[in-house]
């Protein structure tokens, strides 16, 4: 039989070879690529088109919601698999929402990781226990006006958001997303307008306080 193939994505380099040494102890299973950001996770699924990606969330560049959004367009063969710190009822529901199979949280890694990819694999969801408690209180509507505004935004606004809360200009942004300056401005100002926010510093807060960006 073929080998499982694994994508690991997180950018600390101790994670990422403590997962490659934990995936790789199955017997069949290889971790044909690692990526340290989110963008560029998106390029390995493109490239090696994984059976499983581990995901962190909190990743630079391209958060992880994000990065499983476009993982699923460019290489829908890929099932993907969270692991990470935040286990907001927020955040899953919108992983989730994102086409994400599993959530693990990194302290549950070491007796769940194997059995979780191995579930997602087979396309069966699998959740950490205090991920499962709070996905069930999450409701469809949350009755907050600026989270609803926020999924409004298109995937490419969620991407400027990121790239705009890390500190970047919108040459900087142009530059990164192939696109000219003055639809990079264009696209701030809709998030500006959608999020009703007056201050690049209101959505660092924003960004900071929804894990788009880390602290």
């Amino acid at each position: 039989m073929p080998p499982l193939r694994i994508l690991v994505a997180d950018d600390h380099d101790v994670v990422r070879a403590g997962l490659r040494t934990l995936l790789e102890s199955r017997k069949g299973w290889l971790v044909c690529a690692e990526a340290t950001n989110g963008r560029d996770a998106v390029e390995k699924a493109r490239e090696c088109k994984p059976d499983v990606a581990v995901l962190d969330i909190g990743m630079p560049l391209l958060n992880g919601v994000e990065a499983t959004r476009q993982i699923r367009k460019v290489s829908p063969v890929t099932e993907i698999l969270i692991l990470t710190m935040h286990d907001s009822e927020m955040m899953i529901q919108s992983v989730l929402e994102a086409g994400a199979r599993g959530y693990i949280l990194k302290d549950d890694a070491g007796r769940n990781l194997l059995a979780a990819v191995d579930a997602v694999h087979r396309r069966k969801p699998f959740l950490s226990s205090r991920v499962s408690d709070a996905a069930a209180r999450v409701t469809p509507s949350d009755g907050a006006g600026r989270e609803r505004a926020a999924r409004q935004l298109t995937p490419r606004e969620r991407e400027i958001v990121q790239l705009l809360a890390e500190g970047k200009s919108n040459k900087e942004i142009a530059t990164f997303l192939s696109i000219s300056v003055k639809t990079a401005e264009t696209h701030r100002a809709n998030i500006m307008l959608k999020l009703n926010f007056h201050s690049v510093t209101e959505l660092v807060r924003y960004a900071v306080k929804n894990k788009i960006i880390q602290p």
